[in-house]
């Protein structure tokens, strides 16, 4: 028979971020409770003037195998599982000397910054994978109904006020929250892990791209006020395990909240404006892209942007792939007449204050990402009923040579602009055509986009309507291949100089034949774009 179960209420310490641990340590010992505690937890806890026990003490068994196991023990654990209104629970833990452990503050090794260390082996990576750090949390949360579990730094002043309040007892509702906190804590972590475990696979010979089984963790930024309309619930997540710099990290300077769509169509522009390595500017609207640009700096590149379509920029949400300095600032609150939001990589600190003076200031959400974008390594997620669906993200590299298919050949600026058009495309909804040109030197912007629609000959007819007379001398960019000649012929009729498209359709010999009899260059890439 082991010593009987103490009465004084105890609380188990053990964590890996020790911020405001010695603060908690210090209220729990006002409050009357006694302290476990761990290695360098238990330091922390004693350099604030509280005394702990030793796990180790307690349970009667030493830390072994370089701490891989250590609270990994029936008084440990009988003490948090223990229910209080089960006789056989309660004479188990007389019987054992197993005293209640109330209260337990855990969180985890740093798995995740360790993982993503570079130069860091993955026998260290391996080692950084808690396991008794896991199985309290998830104990005490399973357990709730009689222990509080904590493992969020945040919640320390919160909990202490509930004890305070209560006689030492948390309230039932605020131990069920902190439960579910805990669980989608240790779900996190584990989705994090086996995130590591599935990239290491994938580089193995022959394994495919995609495992058997795939999880997504989100971390909430905020709460929305709505979603697409009003009516719709909303909320916006951030995934703890995305390689970084990203939109869902980025530091947002100035303006209203974001919203819904804002989020949606800075993530477009990012993409657009990403796409390319000189400075360049994508304005978009509802996810298309209605005016992107490339020049020698940014301010040049926005003020092509604008003129392409400058009625649908009204409202537009802005990326820049460089830093918008206070010169292009100036040009923005000069030529736009009204902007939504813009990210970029950085923002100079003398811009902010321009974009903030103009009429519109107030609003303008300003996202700065802190650098560039990895942009090859993301995997792109859409939900569908009951499920989602996973794909690769389409790199830069749009081809891998070009076919020249009529009796004209390219000139190399035409080459140039057909590379531009097609890069811009490929952030189109489909089916998609985009015309671009050379405005002035060192300029390449688009001059129209035709987006969405159900076929590509009323894409054609809208980009060229878009672009007018400067259709005339134009290229054009089509997502996909012509399915008849008919598209190809209205592009020819509006000016349009240079066509590329990736080929493949039965009739390409038709299409390619109205191209030569209109005097019109046309390239294969054999790559489709499709953007649903």
């Amino acid at each position: 028979m082991g010593e009987p179960a103490t009465t004084r209420r105890r609380a188990l310490i053990s964590v890996t971020d020790k911020t405001g641990v010695g603060e908690l340590a210090r209220g729990l010992a006002e409050l009357g409770f006694s302290l476990l505690s761990t290695g360098g937890t238990m330091r922390e806890i004693r350099a604030a003037g509280v005394d702990a026990q030793e796990v180790a003490d307690y349970t009667g068994s030493p830390e072994m195998m370089d701490g891989r196991l250590k609270t990994l023990h029936p008084r440990v654990h009988g003490g948090i599982l223990a229910r209080r209104d089960h006789a056989d629970d309660l004479a188990a833990m007389a019987q054992h000397g197993i005293d209640e452990i109330d209260l337990v503050v855990v969180n985890l090794y740093a798995f995740r910054d360790t993982a993503r260390r570079p130069g860091a082996s993955p026998a260290e990576v391996v080692e950084n994978i808690d396991i008794g750090g896991p199985t309290m949390i998830r104990s005490a949360a399973k357990n709730h109904r009689y222990v509080a579990v904590v493992v969020d730094p945040n919640d320390y002043p919160a909990v202490l006020a509930g004890l305070k309040a209560n006689g030492g007892v948390l309230p039932e509702a605020q131990r069920r929250e902190l439960a579910a906190k805990a669980f989608a804590h240790t779900a996190s972590y584990d989705t994090a892990v086996a995130a590591w475990f599935a990239d290491r696979q994938r580089h193995q010979s022959g394994a495919p791209r995609f495992g058997a089984q795939f999880g997504l963790v989100g971390e909430r930024v905020q709460s929305l006020r709505y979603g697409e309309n009003p009516g719709q619930h909303a909320a916006y997540y951030r995934d703890p395990d995305a390689l970084l710099p990203s939109l869902a990290a980025a530091r947002q300077l100035s303006g209203k909240e974001l919203s819904y769509n804002n989020l949606l169509d800075l993530d477009a522009a990012m993409g657009v404006a990403f796409e390319f390595t000189e400075p360049s500017v994508a304005i978009v609207k509802h996810l298309n892209p209605c005016g992107t640009a490339s020049g020698p700096d940014a301010a040049v590149a926005f003020r092509a942007a604008l003129d392409a379509d400058p009625v649908s920029a009204f409202g537009g949400i802005v990326g820049v792939n460089v830093e918008v300095t206070r010169a292009l600032a100036e040009v923005m609150v000069a030529h736009a007449g009204f902007l939504e939001a813009i990210v970029a990589p950085a923002f100079a600190a003398d811009a902010v204050p321009v974009l903030q003076a103009a009429k519109w200031g107030a609003n303008v959400r300003l996202l700065e990402l802190g650098g560039v974008p990895p942009r090859s390594e993301r995997v792109l997620l859409r939900q569908i009923d009951g499920g989602f669906l996973l794909q690769t993200y389409q790199p830069g590299s749009l081809y891998q040579e070009r076919q020249v298919v009529t009796r004209t050949q390219p000139s190399a600026a035409q080459l140039a602009q057909l590379d531009f058009a097609m890069r811009v495309c490929k952030h189109v909804k489909s089916n998609a055509i985009v015309l671009a040109a050379a405005p002035q030197a060192g300029v390449l912007a688009s001059v129209g986009v035709g987006a969405g629609q159900m076929s590509r000959v009323d894409s054609v007819r809208i980009a060229t309507e878009k672009a007018q007379e400067r259709a005339r001398g134009a290229v054009l960019a089509s997502d996909a291949f012509f399915p008849f000649a008919d598209g190809l012929e209205l592009a020819a009729a509006a000016g349009v100089a240079a066509v590329i498209q990736p080929g493949g359709s039965k009739r390409d010999d038709e299409v390619i034949a109205a191209a030569d009899a209109a005097g019109v260059v046309m390239v294969f890439t054999g790559t489709r774009h499709f953007r649903h």
